[in-house]
């Protein structure tokens, strides 16, 4: 069987994926990247806030501006603050990203899953849309393939440790330019949710499977709690979920010739579960690492996991350390405490405290 070659294979076509795709592109490598999806972006599996940062990213995708953060505690005491940021249409943000990676000269191909990965051939073999097996060579292969990476797998690195969230959109019955965030023993291991987006709102929760087999139940009673109070409707619109990792970096962030980003690479917030951001970041910065390496800096790769720590890694360890606090705390009378929560939340100084 004969096989393509490319300067970099991306595997998977969310945010980090389409900007490493891009920015390796733009720096005249031959890319492929795949996806395992019908469409890019689709389905939605976040709640669809980036912060400012984001902007110039976040413009072809703009639905609403945030101002701030309401977070309830257990007591019902809620806590508002500044947290200006930006709700986009996830789907709509991937695909614009992915549209400038194809200008670029990227190939993207959806509906492409992987099947293998030889690494030491610098191979992989994949399976179309109809069903067809194809090998493809790389030089570089950039992981971006959610925290349950393929390719991670594939090459026998550990999988990253994850919470599952559930969300429901639904009417939004007044105008609205907060978060509100729940912080509860109903969610261990994450929060409550909502996220407006003009008409409509993200309600969700994020919480640990090993202590919350159901999320069904707690998200419809905090949806039903939002109707009474004439926040929400009942309709619902539409109904996504999905993992977050909530380990921290993977180590390594670089195998080989494999590099790892946005979700993949664990570089989403253990507590809050942002990661657009971060994906974005990483992608762009192992798209041009890998155009360097194969210009001849031999240590580039290397570079890159060095930046990310650098970035990364102080915010990531105290989320983590933050999390193993709080697990042992669920489902005991402390998680009723909201001074438990202040420890445990971005918002609260506390959470800051050594």
């Amino acid at each position: 069987m004969n096989a393509s070659a490319f300067d970099v294979l991306v595997v998977g076509l969310g945010p980090g994926g389409t900007s490493a795709a891009l920015a390796a592109a733009q720096a005249g490598l031959s890319v492929l990247a795949i996806d395992k999806r019908r469409t890019v972006g689709e389905p939605v599996q976040c709640a669809e806030f980036v912060p400012l940062t984001m902007g110039r990213y976040a413009k072809p995708a703009l639905v609403q501006r945030i101002s701030g953060m309401r977070s309830v505690l257990p007591s019902g005491v809620c806590e508002h603050s500044d947290f200006p940021g930006l709700m986009v249409d996830r789907a709509a943000f991937d695909q614009a990203l992915a549209s400038e990676a194809s200008k670029a000269g990227a190939l993207l191909r959806v509906q492409t899953a992987l099947k293998a990965v030889e690494p030491e051939e610098r191979m992989v073999i994949l399976r179309g849309p109809e069903g067809d097996v194809e090998r493809a060579r790389y030089n570089i292969l950039i992981a971006a393939d959610g925290p349950h990476s393929t390719v991670a797998r594939a090459v026998g690195l550990a999988p990253l440790k994850t919470v599952e969230t559930r969300q429901y959109q639904v009417p939004l019955c007044r105008p609205y330019t907060d978060t509100d965030i729940w912080l509860s023993d109903e969610f261990p291991g994450g929060y409550g949710w909502l996220f407006p987006r003009g008409s409509v709102a993200n309600v969700g929760l994020g919480a640990d499977r090993h202590l919350a087999a159901d999320l069904k139940m707690p998200l419809e009673r905090l949806c039903a709690m939002l109707a009474h109070d004439g926040v929400v409707g009942m309709e619902i619109l539409g109904r996504t979920g999905g993992s977050i990792p909530v380990s921290g970096l993977r180590a390594p962030l670089v195998h080989e010739d494999i590099v790892f980003v946005g979700d993949a690479a664990g570089l989403t917030h253990p507590i809050t579960g942002a990661g657009i951001a971060s994906a974005v970041v990483s992608g762009e910065r192992a798209g041009l690492a890998a155009a360097a390496f194969l210009g001849g800096d031999a240590g580039s790769l290397e570079e890159y996991a060095q930046d990310m720590q650098d970035e990364f890694a102080e915010s990531l360890a105290r989320a983590v350390a933050r999390r193993q606090w709080l697990m042992e705390r669920w489902r005991t009378p402390a998680a009723h405490l909201d001074a438990t929560h202040k420890r445990g939340w971005i918002a609260f100084r506390e959470y800051f405290a050594p």
